[in-house]
């Protein structure tokens, strides 16, 4: 016994420096997504600040009542779903196929140059992609009214208030904002592929669209997998911005650009009741929980080896 003690100490003793560093991720991973799990009890309280968290009554699921006894329900959160299921599809294809466009070029400083345009809007604030969108629909200043649809001879459109373009603007503005980051995990992905299995392809004849075919797709499918599945669990959350910020709060465009977190905030800006705040986040984590199992085990169904778990 001992001597298994001995063995024990000595690997700890070894491996301390790896322990050492794994210490501030450890830190950041208990104090930003664990301890924060003590809120949930918000979400079955009548949350009075005289009393606090602990002394407010419960009130079981009156706060979920919230979400599903409003006539806008339905309406909620099928742009919720609906527009998550069109970012996750069109997201990834697009991302794949710019990933494997990007690793065709051959000049590093081009591919430098792509890799930095494609990722910058990423890196841009909501509220500043929401005035670039107001500077090219803008009903009197806006370059589609001013330049472009004059010279196609089509009439100016009062863009915030018709609803019927806002679910491919909202489209166009998601993929070009987030573009650049699935890219480049995509990209990775690909160049991490070893070249010999191209370099075998291409003695046997193979063209470049059957090497990406047979070869590249196949072996980035795990990540395209896990790219997914991490976009599924998230798939009653929305870009509080996007949907937010970019429509510029515009009543008109509520029918097709409300979803459930910013029907939340506006009502709770008029409520003022965290407690039902709480039970949207509790209802959203919990569905894409459920989600994120479901499709893990269809995953697992067909290819075990691609499962996450």
């Amino acid at each position: 016994m001992s001597v298994r003690l001995e063995n024990v100490r000595k690997k700890i003793w070894k491996f301390s420096p790896l322990y050492f560093m794994m210490l501030p991720g450890l830190a950041y991973l208990l104090i930003n997504n664990y301890l924060p799990m003590y809120g949930i009890t918000i979400a079955f309280k009548d949350i009075n600040f005289a009393k606090g968290i602990w002394g407010s009554d419960w009130n079981g699921m009156q706060n979920f009542k919230f979400l599903f006894s409003s006539s806008d329900a339905y309406l909620i959160t099928r742009n919720t779903i609906l527009y998550n299921a069109a970012f996750i599809v069109i997201g990834m294809t697009v991302g794949v196929g710019t990933a494997i466009l990007l690793n065709e070029i051959k000049n590093k400083l081009a591919v430098k140059f792509y890799q930095s345009a494609l990722l910058l809007p990423y890196l841009i604030s909501m509220v500043l992609v929401s005035y670039l969108v107001y500077s090219l629909l803008s009903v009197n200043v806006g370059f589609m009214n001013k330049t472009i649809l004059p010279a196609l001879g089509i009439d100016p459109i009062s863009w915030y208030n018709e609803p019927k373009y806002w679910p491919f603007i909202l489209v166009f503005v998601n993929l070009w904002k987030g573009i650049g980051f699935s890219c480049v995990v995509f990209l990775a992905a690909i160049i991490g592929i070893n070249k010999e299995y191209y370099e075998a392809a291409m003695l046997d004849g193979a063209s470049k669209w059957q090497q990406i075919r047979k070869i590249t797709i196949p072996l980035i499918t795990p990540i395209v997998i896990m790219m997914m599945m991490l976009s599924i669990g998230r798939i009653f959350y929305s870009d509080f911005g996007l949907f937010y910020q970019v429509p510029m709060n515009s009543g008109a465009l509520f029918s097709t650009t409300n979803v459930i977190d910013t029907y939340v905030f506006r009502a709770l800006m008029q409520l003022g009741d965290i407690g039902m705040s709480a039970a949207a986040g509790l209802y959203q984590s919990v569905v894409g929980f459920i989600l994120v199992i479901l499709s893990n085990y269809a995953v697992r169904k067909f290819s075990k080896d691609n499962a996450l778990f």
